[in-house]
């Protein structure tokens, strides 16, 4: 389905809950945030025939994330029930893959087609501070097992910090060297407790990169489901990505809508607005309903977000919760 502005919108991220094992500190407080109750999250029955439904307005892609995805009891069970959802193609999983090593072999099983594995530094103790707690070697056996499968796409996502050694982002990079890995650079995005923290941006990363690595050359081609720019490094076997949300503002290619763990959908990251999905299927609505409600939040997706002007946050409905509760 095409929205107002003539965006093709066929991509939804779904979280599946509020909760996680980490503490990330650009994500949530380090005591968290009050755990939404099970009986509030959508089960897995509800999620499929939100999907299906939506496969009907043309959402052929599905991202699952969280929270931490993998901390929902039997995940692997609802890649398998998409999969079998007729007019969805792909589904995906974002993840922090201190759960992936015992979990991978499930998910390939049930038809997941790439996993995400967020990572903002290779260095153990440093891990272990931005994480408040994490131990980088579960994460780096996740990269491990999934790596034995060669039908499941790999890619490594780091959110560059201000006041972290240019080495941080170099040994990320060498990830890609010797592995089909594709290791992307997000700009930090001002939700939640994000806004707390200054990032580092992906003209800034990619000058480092090229100072260590020679010229890159640009990829050219669809590599995903999202807006990342990609280039090789001489030597590479993987990719290196930019997602720069807020220097390179990629809003009039945006595909994408969300829903959040309760059920609430949301046209864009930023912005409050949206429409109570869980309401609609715990008071009897017809498919048909349901159909008509996501239609409209497509619809009239907002033509932009406005990441880089705080300045007009007290004018609009801008989202005030952290990421780890909408799914970002």
């Amino acid at each position: 389905m095409r929205d107002r502005f003539g965006r093709n919108i066929e991509y939804m991220r779904i979280s599946v809950t509020d909760r996680c094992n980490l503490r990330c500190i650009y994500c949530m407080p380090e005591e968290g945030v009050p755990c939404v109750s099970h009986s509030d999250i959508l089960t897995y029955d509800e999620i499929r025939r939100i999907c299906r439904i939506g496969s009907e307005l043309g959402i052929t892609r599905i991202k699952l994330t969280g929270g931490e995805p993998l901390v929902r009891c039997n995940l692997p069970d609802l890649v398998g029930m998409l999969n079998g959802t007729p007019g969805i193609e792909q589904v995906t999983l974002t993840t922090n893959g201190t759960l992936l090593k015992e979990k991978v072999n499930e998910l390939v099983s049930k038809g997941l087609d790439s996993v995400n594995i967020s990572v903002d530094t290779t260095d153990p103790v440093r891990y272990h501070e931005i994480t408040r707690g994490g131990n980088l070697q579960d994460v780096f056996d996740g990269m491990e097992s999934a790596l034995v499968y060669p039908s499941l796409k790999l890619k490594v996502n780091c959110v560059p910090m201000k006041d972290m050694p240019a080495e941080t982002y170099i040994q990320l990079a060498l990830l890609a060297k010797d592995r089909d890995i594709d290791v992307r650079f997000i700009e930090m995005m001002p939700i939640g407790s994000g806004r707390d923290f200054t990032g580092v941006n992906g003209n800034e990363i990619y000058s480092m990169l090229t100072e260590r690595f020679g010229r890159a050359e640009k990829c050219t081609g669809q590599f995903g489901n999202g807006p990342a720019v990609y280039v090789r490094f001489p030597g590479f076997q993987g990719k290196i990505g930019f997602i720069s949300a807020v220097t390179h503002q990629f809003c009039s290619e945006c595909n994408r809508i969300r829903l959040t763990s309760e059920g609430y959908l949301k046209a864009c990251l930023q912005y409050e607005t949206g429409a109570d999905l869980r309401k609609l299927l715990r008071t009897g609505a017809e498919d048909g309903q349901i159909k008509q409600v996501m239609s409209r939040v497509i619809y009239e997706k907002p033509a932009c977000h406005h990441f880089a002007d705080p300045s007009i946050y007290e004018e609009q409905k801008f989202e005030t919760k952290d990421m780890s509760q909408i799914g970002g």
